[in-house]
């Protein structure tokens, strides 16, 4: 491999891929706290230089993080198709960039070939892509898939509604998921977060849950965002959980501070097979975001883009019904103001779109960043228009338990409106048979929680 470059005058040498690819980045808070980013936009374009004419057979010849020392990569080693991958080995990154954004690359030709990718081949790409090629590329991919409706569809904007509430209050959490379906939210999941970790809360909540659904023959699915050996035990008990959630890191370590491993991943998938409520085949929730392994010492090294690209490659063992990025959850240590946001909410769509997911964005940030609602909004349209499987509605944009600004019910419903989208299908038929919905529009009574009381 050639891992030198000159650029205006000056010579740039790398010591290994793992540095070319930190380097490559677009500017990111989070590598500058890890102490591996460009130390200027001169190295991040010589790094870019270098990362372009590398072929995907030096990207996977050279792991960052060897399959011998950690599951994940395991995971995704097993998952690549190797009849593909031997017809595209000896491209460049450059060269894969450019068929993804060519006119002849559609969404079925960028699927077949995504299967002989890695992860760290798609994040390679990422690194040479300008937000509007994230969007370009992305827009070109449906990801379909059916949990006991379906999201994904040409045309169709999902919304997971998430009626938290910071004392699991099932009446409180109740209130606030009517008012999110009233403006034609919840089509994804009726997700809840819950304070309480314990397999009783969960079971109420999600007992709760499926008899609103049940009431008013709500076409959806519901899910409590507890830890999964947690929602195993709920389950065990008799809880009705159409999807079982956990939130994934992309190295084994990380997955270790999250409290899983692939074997407990594995026995989740098996229990959801016999016990779960749902019509399947798609089952799982998984949630993202740059930076968590940064958070728990588990990053080897490796910056934070890719560490995410390896979330995914984990993820589609797994065949989800859905997956978001948290995107600005984590705070300015890893994505410091609007700019960062947004592109890391256009990497992550991208990334995970390409490696086959069904992939959604929590459109977010706390309170300590350089951001603020109109940033949200901006990504949020962004977002839609790269074709996002589903965003996440929160009473007001504030979720009052997390702590943290998301995008409210009336934003989605904009959003929809703005870019001509629509509902799942299937819920779609259930807003006009409540009178929320008529010819693709919300009417009079849309927003207005006490129709169903």
């Amino acid at each position: 491999m050639n891992l030198k470059t000159t650029v205006l005058g000056q010579t740039y040498q790398f010591r290994d891929l793992k540095e070319i690819f930190a380097k490559a980045n677009e500017d990111k808070s989070g590598d500058q706290l890890a102490g591996i980013a460009a130390a200027d936009s001169r190295e991040r374009v010589a790094a870019k230089q270098v990362l372009a004419d590398l072929t995907l057979a030096d990207i996977r010849n050279n792991p960052l993080l060897p399959a011998e020392e950690d599951e994940v990569s395991r995971v995704i080693e097993a998952g690549i198709n190797e009849k593909i991958y031997t017809e595209i080995k000896n491209w460049s990154v450059a060269e894969l960039r450019e068929y993804l954004l060519s006119h002849q690359a559609g969404d079925a030709e960028i699927k077949r070939i995504s299967r002989g990718l890695s992860s760290e081949m798609i994040a390679a790409t990422t690194k040479l892509m300008s937000n509007l090629d994230l969007i370009t590329a992305a827009a070109k991919i449906r990801n379909v898939t059916h949990c006991n409706t379906a999201i994904g569809q040409p045309g169709v904007l999902a919304a997971r509604v998430q009626p938290n509430h910071p004392s699991d209050n099932v009446q409180g959490i109740k209130a606030a998921l009517y008012e999110g379906l009233s403006y034609g939210i919840g089509d994804a999941v009726i997700g809840i977060n819950p304070v309480i970790d314990t397999s009783d809360s969960v079971k109420d909540i999600l007992m709760m849950t499926k008899d609103v659904m049940n009431k008013w023959d709500i076409p959806t699915q519901n899910c409590v965002l507890a830890h999964v050996s947690t929602q195993m035990r709920a389950i065990r008990q008799g809880a009705p959980a159409d999807l079982i959630f956990q939130s994934l890191a992309g190295s084994e370590k990380g997955n270790k501070a999250f409290g899983i491993d692939v074997a407990l991943l594995d026995e989740a998938d098996e229990l959801m097979r016999k016990e779960g409520t749902s019509t399947g085949p798609n089952f799982w929730y998984f949630e993202t975001g740059q930076g968590s392994e940064l958070s728990s010492e588990a990053h080897f090294g490796i910056d934070q883009v890719t560490m995410e690209a390896r979330c995914y490659g984990l993820a589609r063992k797994y065949q989800p019904f859905i997956v978001n990025t948290v995107v600005g959850f984590i705070g300015p240590e890893y994505l410091y103001d609007s700019r960062q946001v947004i592109r890391a909410g256009l990497e992550d769509h991208y990334m995970g779109k390409l490696h086959g997911l069904p992939m959604g964005c929590d459109v977010c940030y706390t309170n300590h960043m350089k951001v603020d609602q109109n940033d949200m909004d901006n990504l949020g349209i962004l977002l839609s228009a790269a074709g996002v499987n589903f965003v996440i509605g929160v009473a007001m944009a504030d979720d009052v338990m997390l702590n943290y600004q998301s995008t409210s019910f009336h934003d989605i419903a904009a959003f929809r409106e703005v870019l001509g989208l629509r509902p799942a299908p299937a819920f779609e038929k259930w807003l006009e048979k409540m009178g929320i919905m008529e010819n693709g529009k919300l009417t009079a009574i849309a927003g207005d929680p006490t129709i169903f009381m």
